[in-house]
């Protein structure tokens, strides 16, 4: 009942009164919101001075956001909430069938809740644990906030600090909320998801900068383009085997990820179905071998990413702590990032450093392989785990997909209309699919961030899966634009 009440209340994106948009409105809004994306994303938070989370750059793709920005949450309290949401309803403990329209629009109110809570937590958590601190000094001849003492510069007292910090809250928990709301625009009135949307739009970035920049930067005593290309001719004029090697290693695993991604996509069991009414017409039922596509990697790396942050922002709070507790959870626990006793911690276990790059560069150790042996463990187990999660909770398990295909009027060739031999079918080949197909995904996530592609090895996997179900998305909707009675026919 109370739920009820509070839906009432909640901001929401308007659905489009007509029941199917046509490709050209979808695509318009899908770059609207892209536009707008970027565009956030180049606005600093006004007062902030040390960026502490600066140096997770390579999180910030995976979990959309741009530290130091208006969107520095991206999609990480989105994707929190719909994990916690889902391990809930796979344990029974949140009673929702989610085949039944009203019960699944709760469970959509609840998780916009939850993620809302979530933005005003983790806006909460960035500043007061240090991950975003406001600035200390005021400078009145350039009328801005600065981090650094010098000439001239006014220094804040407490109460304006504390001010700063509360403006610093707000906007990061404005920031968040306009992210929940462009992913619903973009799952209402675009293609996809916002959060695909915005995983793919950054690491496409980062992949075209890690490829193509010259910007210089110092790398073994000589400067060196950031960008992988230019990076290995200038090291062959320099004669310098280890950089051309390793730039070498980025674009030819950039490419291996691309192309196994790729052929894993296409690959698909199909169980051939006739029509009922219809005699000697049937078609064929596809099932891809990465049936849950990239939601249990997104999960993963979300998860994952959060808890490194999370450790940053718990050091933070122990340097400056006597707090026995909090020293030993920051150093033993999570693992303290800029300590003698750096690495003792779960953070370790779960970060894929450049093996490849070690190994050329000779600074290979055993240790290195047993921390990437189980970085390869943890990502395989929890994609599958929350693969098997989603398939449980997005309506795609054996009985959801049965009543799916007996409501389209097919049935097995040989067998009366029964649904219930249709989802005992569909058991043999769901649910291996699942296990299988998010492992393999798990697999090659964590074998590309090991390898050190052009960007981290998990974005890339995710974008080209993203990419490739874009394509199939406008491909479908084109040809049914063309043909606006096989849109009736096929119910969609």
């Amino acid at each position: 009942m109370a739920l009820e009440t509070i839906m009432k209340f909640l901001p929401e994106v308007k659905a489009p009164v007509e029941k199917k948009l046509n490709l050209k409105t979808k695509l318009k809004w899908t770059s609207i919101v892209l536009v707008l994306y970027f565009v956030l994303g180049f606005i600093p938070l006004f007062g902030l001075g040390d960026n502490a989370l600066q140096r997770f750059e390579f999180l910030s793709v995976v979990l959309g956001a741009k530290f130091g920005s208006l969107i520095s949450l991206g999609i990480g309290p989105i994707v929190t909430a719909s994990i916690i949401l889902q391990l809930l309803v796979g344990a029974g403990i949140l009673n929702y069938d989610l085949s039944k329209p009203e019960d699944r629009k709760k469970f959509e109110a609840l998780q916009k809740i939850t993620a809302i809570l979530f933005v005003l937590f983790e806006s909460f958590l960035y500043v007061y644990m240090g991950g975003l601190s406001p600035a200390p000094f005021f400078d009145p001849q350039t009328n801005s906030f600065v981090s650094t003492q010098s000439e001239g510069v006014i220094a804040l007292t407490s109460a304006q600090i504390g001010a700063l910090k509360l403006l610093l809250v707000l906007q990061l928990a404005i920031g968040g909320f306009i992210i929940l709301l462009l992913d619903e625009v973009v799952s209402k009135w675009g293609i996809g998801s916002g959060i695909s949307l915005f995983i793919a739009a950054g690491v496409s970035q980062q992949i075209f900068v890690g490829a193509f920049s010259w910007v210089k930067s110092t790398y073994g005593g000589a400067e060196y383009p950031v960008g992988a290309i230019p990076a290995l001719f200038v090291a062959l004029r320099n004669s310098d085997p280890t950089t051309v090697l390793t730039n070498l290693a980025k674009i030819f695993f950039t490419i291996v990820v691309f192309l196994l991604a790729v052929y894993a996509q296409a690959m698909k069991v199909e169980i051939p179905l006739s029509y009922g009414k219809v005699r000697g017409y049937g078609i064929k039922w596809p099932l891809r071998f990465i049936y849950t596509s990239n939601i249990p990697v997104i999960l993963t790396a979300a998860l994952f990413g959060n808890l490194q942050i999370f450790a940053r922002l718990l050091e933070n709070a122990a340097v400056n702590s006597t707090n026995k507790f909090l020293q030993f959870l920051s150093v033993y626990v999570l693992g303290q990032i800029n300590t003698a006793n750096a690495g003792h911690g779960i953070i370790q276990w779960i970060s894929g450093n450049n093996l490849l790059q070690y190994f050329i560069t000779g600074s290979f150790s055993w240790q290195l392989l047993a921390q990437a042996l189980i970085y390869i463990l943890m990502m395989v187990l929890f994609s599958i785990l929350f693969g098997v999660i989603w398939v449980q909770t997005s309506g795609m398990d054996p009985k959801s997909v049965a009543k799916q295909i007996t409501a389209s009027g097919l049935q097995i060739p040989g067998f009366r209309s029964d649904i219930r031999i249709l989802e005992k079918l569909l058991k043999r080949y769901i649910w291996p699919l699942s296990v299988m197909g998010a492992g393999f995904v798990g697999l090659l996530a964590a074998i590309a961030d090991l390898t050190g592609a052009l960007s981290r090895g998990t974005g890339i996997l995710l974008t080209v899966m993203i990419v490739y179900r874009f394509y199939e998305t406008i491909a479908k909707e084109h040809a049914l634009d063309l043909s606006p009675n096989l849109r009736k026919f096929i119910k969609t």
